[in-house]
């Protein structure tokens, strides 16, 4: 029974990871799509009319918030932060484990406690009133998906912690296993 339990939760687990993926896959599809129109739109607008538009300012602002918090999300998910592994790359498998699990874990904490420290944030820029001044919308709004980039990276080491104690390997996220790739440097004269 309780194997069965377990079993239902790690799938409840990978079905989150699934959507998660899912939603970073369409905001940052989306958003740098919508960055490149804006910035097209700007270059245009600027050198074939003369006209600046103030708008596209604020739009591509807006835009890159949007991608660089679903970006950090994504880039947990690859493996792809920045590290600085020298001594963890020195250590046996079991060691890189237990260290592994510390740092996904610690990192998880990070990424919450920025969230939450980002909601607070956002509602003191709500209970200023600010506003974009060419798009006329609250200032909040452009910062909504600060928290929500933070939370969802905080889930992806979450579950990368729950990878590393469920699997055998050592994982760099939840589908990413550690380790370094020969690639074929052969040179042929």
């Amino acid at each position: 029974m309780a194997d069965k339990r377990k079993g239902m939760l790690l799938k409840s687990l990978d079905f989150v990871d699934l959507q998660i993926s899912r939603f970073e896959s369409f905001v940052l599809a989306i958003g740098v799509m919508m960055m490149a129109i804006n910035t097209v739109i700007a270059v245009i607008s600027r050198f074939v009319f003369n006209d600046a538009m103030v708008v596209t300012a604020e739009l591509n602002q807006m835009f890159i918030v949007l991608v660089t918090f679903a970006g950090i999300s994504y880039a947990a998910r690859q493996g792809r932060h920045i590290r600085m592994s020298a001594i963890y790359d020195a250590l046996p498998t079991s060691y890189r484990k237990v260290l592994m699990i510390i740092m996904a874990f610690s990192t998880a904490i990070i990424m919450f406690a920025l969230c939450f420290f980002s909601i607070q944030y956002n509602m003191s820029i709500y209970e200023n009133g600010r506003m974009l001044i060419t798009l006329g919308i609250p200032a909040y709004f452009m910062y909504l998906w600060v928290p929500i980039g933070f939370f969802v990276t905080g889930i992806q080491y979450s579950l990368t912690v729950v990878t590393n104690f469920r699997e055998k390997d050592v994982y760099l996220s939840t589908n990413v296993i550690d380790g370094y790739y020969d690639i074929n440097t052969d040179i042929e004269v």
